[in-house]
């Protein structure tokens, strides 16, 4: 059992950006066409902004706030498919036998944009990327708060996923759209927050209709418990007062 404060959360999905965006989102969520669209990431110099993917852009907007320029705190970065986008170039360059771009493959590894985020913004504490399955929001969380147990003030938790190409249709089923939902975190100490508890799960997994991170900000809205279960194991979110 977890408990947890959510100092500060912000997230971004193709057209829904701001707080309102997400609170009327919440209030009827939906399926979002993605276009490929993508954040500026005006605050990041053009030399670095330019080796930037869609994905580490959507991971550096919505986190970047979350974190004040004189602060130095630990990152978990984490997603179930990475940089398909990325990957997917890449094997269609082995596909037509071209070379492969040293830069662009140092770039697609799991843990590139954990990197990244620590060049960019200076920080020289832990960093942690993680790839787990239709539960890897909860990892995530679990991994933050054994940082958080280990004397950090505070983690910025993010989880992301970029729609893949076409290709993978069939094989990725869980990415409608592209999205990314950042957390400051901090332990809870007796104040209002979120209890994060694990059971084992006897029942099949009933399907969803978006990406479980997604659930979790219309929970942040609404105030509800959430039930996630996921093969043997049953993860339940409670808000605490």
């Amino acid at each position: 059992m977890i408990d947890l404060s959510i100092q500060a959360w912000r997230a971004w999905a193709p057209g829904v950006d701001s707080a309102a965006d997400w609170a009327t989102w919440a209030a009827t969520p939906h399926a979002i066409v993605d276009a490929g669209e993508q954040p500026g990431c005006e605050f990041v110099p053009p030399m670095q902004r330019r080796r930037l993917s869609r994905m580490a852009r959507i991971v550096m907007h919505a986190a970047w706030p979350l974190c004040a320029d004189d602060e130095q705190l630990p990152f978990v970065f984490a997603s179930r498919h990475g940089e398909t986008t990325r990957t997917f170039a890449m094997l269609d360059e082995i596909g037509r036998g071209a070379p492969l771009s040293p830069t662009q493959f140092g770039l697609s590894v799991h843990n590139a944009i954990a990197g990244q985020w620590s060049i960019l913004r200076g920080q020289r504490g832990e960093s942690v990327a993680i790839a787990g399955e239709a539960d890897t929001f909860e990892h995530a969380i679990v991994e933050a708060a054994t940082l958080l147990d280990e004397g950090a003030p505070a983690v910025i938790a993010v989880v992301a996923e970029e729609r893949p190409a076409p290709a993978y249709d069939g094989w990725i089923d869980d990415v409608p759209f592209s999205y990314t939902l950042a957390l400051r975190l901090s332990r809870a100490n007796g104040g209002p927050g979120w209890r994060l508890s694990l059971d084992e799960n006897n029942g099949d997994a009933a399907p969803v209709d978006m990406p479980h991170a997604l659930r979790f900000v219309r929970a942040l809205h609404d105030g509800a418990s959430l039930d996630h279960p996921w093969k043997t194991r049953r993860w339940t979110w409670q808000p605490i007062a």
